[in-house]
């Protein structure tokens, strides 16, 4: 079981740049870097702090290769809420990253089945440096639920009533939230060589409380981490409880 370094910031924008900041010096540091993004409300910041340190510094992202957490079934790429769309509008758009390095699951492929089969294979096959993650409510990374095994592999998944109500708040009505998406497994997110897990905000306590625990179960995904070598836990006062 790691000691994972917790890295302890004020706000959510101090989180931010400092998770920005490693990805960074590591882009810089390395001739090829492939990099693990996720979703959601808790990394948009990072994504502007970064955006922006890599245009000051003109930096040249044709090393970089990207591979998306998640995607929903059923949403076309296209559509807003969409993760293609949510990466295009909070970080592609605002860089010069080639096209053909950007790795994102099809929610709308004809075969699912061979879609998260040749994901699994490529993550294989060109290794993640850093993974970036946020966290649910219930301890979920990805959309890997409670429950999820630890051998779990790039695969299509059920989403469960309490993500879909907390993902609710993105569309226009709960019903409108799919049920089903394409995530990478607990054992895939664990072949990543460094991980960094941001958690922000008062609603995020006590999933903050359950990770830090140290107890380890498959009842909690993100306790999976416990078992690897190299992960950075980044929070702000709000989820340590000390505001």
């Amino acid at each position: 079981m790691t000691n994972f370094k917790e890295i302890k910031t004020k706000t959510y924008e101090d989180m931010s740049r400092e998770a920005a900041q490693i990805i960074f010096d590591a882009l810089k540091e390395n001739e090829t870097f492939s990099l693990g993004l996720a979703t959601g409300s808790t990394p948009e910041g990072m994504y502007e702090v970064l955006a922006t340190l890599i245009n000051d510094e003109k930096l040249d992202l044709s090393h970089l290769t990207t591979f998306n957490l998640d995607e929903y079934v059923g949403l076309d790429e296209d559509d807003d809420q969409s993760y293609h769309y949510f990466m295009d509008e909070h970080l592609f758009s605002k860089l010069d990253i080639p096209k053909e390095n950007i790795n994102i699951l099809n929610g709308v492929a004809s075969d699912l089945d061979k879609e998260v089969k040749e994901y699994e294979s490529l993550i294989d096959e060109t290794g993640i440096d850093i993974q970036v993650l946020g966290i649910g409510r219930n301890g979920h990374i990805a959309f890997n639920e409670p429950g999820t095994s630890f051998e779990s592999l790039t695969g299509k998944v059920q989403l469960t009533d309490e993500t879909i109500e907390d993902n609710s708040r993105f569309f226009e009505k709960k019903e409108d939230v799919p049920t089903e998406a394409l995530s990478m497994g607990l054992k895939t997110i664990m072949k990543a060589k460094q991980i960094i897990l941001l958690i922000s905000g008062d609603n995020k306590q006590r999933a903050r409380e359950l990770f830090v625990s140290g107890k380890v179960s498959e009842d909690v995904p993100a306790s999976i981490l416990h078992n690897h070598d190299n992960v950075i836990l980044i929070t702000d006062e709000a989820a340590r409880g000390e505001e």
